[in-house]
């Protein structure tokens, strides 16, 4: 049994801030975890736009605090997420984010991250490994 809390996690190697300087990410499960899948809490800054195309992973989105938009920019439908409202990219679609007010969401990967990733130039996570 595992149990951790966001204290636990604050400024150690799961807080990951991204070099965009648009989200951080405490990266509460991992791939060391073996568990199949990786679960984190994100906050996104208001005022910033993220884009972001997860070809090597598929993500679901629950937000739990503040406003965002979103919208699928392979088909331009644009989504307005609040709390209480999930978003799954089961398509690898690619997205951007733009929260209104800071946007506090909890993440689930598949596969897993090993928590080094951040976006690269095309909004992807490079597909990890513990052992890469």
């Amino acid at each position: 049994m595992i149990v951790r809390s966001l204290k636990d996690i604050e400024n150690t190697d799961r807080h990951v801030r991204a070099k965009s300087g648009t989200w951080e990410s405490k990266r509460i499960v991992l791939a060391k975890e073996r568990v199949g899948f990786s679960l984190h809490e994100t906050v996104l800054y208001a005022g910033t736009e993220t884009s972001m195309w997860y070809a090597n992973h598929i993500e679901a989105v629950l937000c739990v605090e503040g406003e965002a938009e979103l919208t699928d920019d392979e088909t331009g439908e644009v989504h307005w997420i609040e709390p209480g409202t999930m978003y799954l990219l089961d398509g690898h679609e690619r997205h951007t984010l733009r929260p209104k007010t800071d946007f506090r969401c909890v993440c689930v990967f598949n596969p897993p991250v090993t928590g080094r990733e951040d976006h690269d130039e095309n909004g992807v996570y490079p597909l990890l490994t513990e052992e890469g």
